[in-house]
C-alpha cells in the first residue's frame, strides 16, 4: 500500500514539472531564419532583376574567347601593275608565364635556350623576362617571324608558348622607291610616305570569331563570326622602269661627284602625274636596322632651297606679258658688273653689250634680269610667281610636304627686287619647282600634281598666254645649245629638242650664306610638244665642279633620255646631227 502511494506522488510531480518550450527563444530563431531567407531572396532578386549583366559578364569572362583574324593590307603597285608593297603572312611568338610556371615548364632549360636562339634573343634575358612577368597571362616574345621559324617554335612544344597570325609588309623594289612608298610599323600602320598618307585606304577591317569554351579549352558554342575585309589596292602614277633608271643614275652621281645627296622628280605635263620621285642616298625598307632619319627623309617634298636661275623664264614671261619687252627687244648690258644701290650684281658668263631676253636666258645673265625687274612693278613679278605656283603646295598631298618660303614685304629695296628676279629671297621644294615647270610645259595650263594614277585628266587653269609660253620655251631650248654658249648644253638629249634652265645657289645659313652649294637643272622635253618636266637637285657637290650645268645637267640628260624612250615619245629633232654633236 505504501509502495502504490509513493508511485502516484512521483507521477504527480512529473506532470507539474515546467515545460522545455520557451516562446521568446522560438521567436528569435524564427526571426533569424526569416531575415536570412529574406536576405537571400532580396539578393537573388537584386542579381536577377536589377543587376543581371554582372553575372553574365563574369561568366563570359571565364568562357567566351574572341579570336582576331587579321586582314591583309592593300597592295601598292605602279601604273603598270608592278607590285611595290605587298603583305606576306607571318606569325608572332607569345608566352603565357602563368601557364609556364604552373606546369613547371622552366625545368627543361635546353629547350628554352633553343627558343631563344631561333628568335635571336639572349638566353638569360629571355628567362629573366619570363620570370619578371610570371604573373601575366600574355607577353610577346617576337613579332613577325618567318613561317620556318614559327614551325620550329611549334615543334619545341614548350608549355605556355603560342603563335599568333600576323602579316608583314614587304617591298620588292627595295631602296629604289623607299622614300616614296614609305614604311609601316610593327602594328601594320603606315609611318612614312604613301603608306602613311593612304593608311586608311590600305588598312582593311580584321575579322573576329567569338566562341564559348569549357574549362578544358574545348569549343562548345560558336557565338558569332565577323568576316575580315582586306585593304584596298592602291595604284600609283609612278613608272617603276623610269624610277629604277633614275635611282641608279642618282646613286652613281653622288659617288662620282661626290655630293652629300641628290633628288629627282619627273612629271607628265599633260596629266600632272608623277612618273618618278627619287632620292639618294636611300635606305632598305625591308631592313629595320637601316632606318636612320637622315636617310628616310624624302627631300623632294621636304627640303626647300632658293631656286636661283630656274625662276628667270618666269621673270621674262612677266616682262613680255606686261609689254616691257618682246623677243626682239635689245637690253643694254653694262659689262659684267652692275651697281644697284650700295651693292653689285655680277654675271658669271660674258654677254654682249646689247642682248635680247632670249640671249639673257641662254647666258643666264643676272644683270639682264635685274634691269627687267627694275623696269616693272615688283607686284607684277610677285603675281606671276604666285600664278604659276611658287607659293602653294603641288597637289600630291603626301604627308610631310613643305611649301617653302615666299616673301611678304611692304617695301622692297632695289637690290631685293634684283635678287628676287634671279631666284634669291624665296625658297621652294623640288616638287614645287617641277609643278611650275609642268605648267610651263603645258603651255601655261596649271593643274595639280598627282602621285596616283589618274583615270581622267584633271582640268587645269590657264594662267599664262600660250603664245608667250611657246616663245619662252624656244628661249630655254637655246640653253642646251653648246655652240651658242648655253650653260646647260650637257642636258641635251640626242634626237629630242630639250629646254632647260640650270641654277646654282649658295646654301643659306644663320646670318647669311655658307660655302656649300646646291646645283639644279629644271626643264621640259620635247619642246615641239612637251610631255615631261623634270627637276634635278644636287646637294653640296664637292670639288671644283659645282655649277648646275656641270653637275645636275648630265643627270637630267641621262634620265630624260631613258624616260622618253621608255614612254615611246617620238623624236622631234635630227637624231643623227645630235649624235654627232655628242660624239665630238
Amino acid at each position: 500500500m505504501a509502495l502504490f502511494k509513493s508511485s502516484k506522488t512521483k507521477n504527480q510531480r512529473r506532470q507539474k514539472a515546467p515545460s522545455a518550450f520557451i516562446p521568446w527563444r522560438f521567436g528569435v530563431i524564427c526571426g533569424c531564419i526569416f531575415l536570412a531567407l529574406a536576405a537571400l531572396i532580396g539578393r537573388a532578386a537584386y542579381i536577377q532583376v536589377l543587376e543581371p549583366g554582372r553575372l553574365i559578364q563574369e561568366g563570359d569572362l571565364r568562357s567566351l574567347r574572341v579570336k582576331a583574324m587579321p586582314s591583309a593590307r592593300g597592295i601598292i603597285s605602279d601604273r603598270n601593275g608592278e607590285q611595290l608593297a605587298v603583305s606576306v603572312p607571318v606569325q608572332a611568338v607569345w608566352a603565357d608565364p602563368v601557364q609556364i610556371y604552373k606546369n613547371g615548364g622552366m625545368q627543361q632549360v635546353e629547350r628554352w635556350h633553343a627558343l631563344a636562339d631561333v628568335l635571336g634573343l639572349d638566353r638569360q634575358e629571355l628567362l629573366a623576362r619570363l620570370k619578371k612577368y610570371q604573373k601575366r597571362r600574355f607577353v610577346y616574345l617576337a613579332r613577325q617571324v618567318s613561317p620556318a621559324m614559327a614551325d620550329y617554335v611549334s615543334k619545341l612544344k614548350l608549355p605556355g608558348i603560342g603563335l599568333k597570325d600576323e602579316s608583314r609588309r614587304f617591298y620588292p623594289s627595295g631602296e629604289v622607291s623607299a622614300h616614296l612608298i614609305g614604311v609601316t610599323g610593327i602594328d601594320g600602320h603606315g609611318l612614312e610616305g604613301v603608306e602613311r598618307t593612304y593608311d586608311g585606304w590600305l588598312t582593311g577591317e580584321p575579322g573576329r570569331r567569338t566562341v564559348r569554351k569549357d574549362r578544358y579549352g574545348r569549343v562548345v558554342e560558336n557565338i558569332s563570326l565577323q568576316k575580315r575585309e582586306p585593304g584596298k589596292p592602291l595604284e600609283l602614277s609612278i613608272d617603276q622602269r623610269i624610277q629604277a633608271v633614275a635611282y641608279r643614275t642618282m646613286k652613281e652621281a653622288i659617288v662620282n661627284l661626290p655630293a652629300t645627296s641628290a633628288s629627282l622628280v619627273l612629271a607628265d605635263v599633260n596629266t600632272g602625274e608623277i612618273l618618278a620621285m627619287v632620292n639618294a642616298p636611300s635606305f632598305n625598307p625591308n631592313n629595320r636596322n637601316d632606318r636612320q632619319s637622315y636617310k628616310m627623309r624624302n627631300r623632294v617634298i621636304t627640303d626647300s632651297f632658293e631656286p636661283g636661275s630656274t625662276v628667270k623664264p618666269f621673270g621674262v614671261l612677266e616682262a613680255m606679258e606686261s609689254g616691257i619687252v618682246d623677243e626682239s627687244t635689245l637690253i643694254k648690258i653694262p659689262g659684267r658688273r652692275l651697281r644697284v644701290g650700295s651693292n653689285y650684281v655680277s654675271d658669271v658668263s660674258r654677254i654682249e653689250k646689247e642682248a635680247t631676253v632670249g640671249r639673257i636666258l641662254q647666258k643666264s645673265s643676272n644683270i639682264g634680269m635685274t634691269k627687267l625687274s627694275l623696269a616693272m612693278p615688283i607686284e607684277d613679278l610677285i603675281e606671276m610667281y604666285q600664278r604659276v605656283g611658287f607659293d602653294e603646295p603641288s597637289g600630291i598631298n603626301l604627308v610631310g610636304e613643305a611649301v617653302g618660303l615666299f616673301p611678304n614685304r611692304r617695301r622692297w629695296s632695289d637690290i631685293e627686287r634684283a635678287t628676287f628676279a634671279y631666284g634669291y629671297g624665296l625658297s621652294v621644294t623640288p616638287i614645287q619647282l617641277v609643278h611650275v615647270y609642268a605648267t610651263l610645259g603645258a603651255k601655261g595650263l596649271k593643274r595639280p600634281l598627282s602621285i596616283l594614277k589618274t583615270e581622267k585628266v584633271v582640268p587645269g587653269k590657264q594662267v599664262i598666254d600660250p603664245k608667250l609660253v611657246e616663245e619662252v620655251l624656244t628661249m630655254i631650248e637655246s640653253v642646251t645649245d653648246k655652240a651658242g654658249g648655253g650653260g646647260g648644253w650637257r642636258a641635251r638629249v640626242p634626237g629630242y629638242r630639250v629646254g632647260v634652265k640650270t641654277g646654282t645657289a649658295k646654301k643659306a645659313i644663320a646670318g647669311g650664306y655658307g660655302d656649300d652649294y646646291i646645283a639644279y637643272t629644271a626643264g621640259v622635253a620635247p619642246i615641239s610638244k612637251p610631255r615631261l618636266a623634270m627637276v634635278v637637285m644636287v646637294n653640296e657637290p664637292k670639288g671644283d665642279q659645282y655649277y648646275g650645268g656641270a653637275v645636275a645637267a648630265p643627270i637630267f640628260a641621262e634620265v630624260m633620255q631613258s624616260a622618253l624612250q621608255i614612254l615611246n615619245v617620238p623624236p622631234d629633232a635630227d637624231t643623227i646631227d645630235k649624235m654627232n654633236i655628242v660624239n665630238k
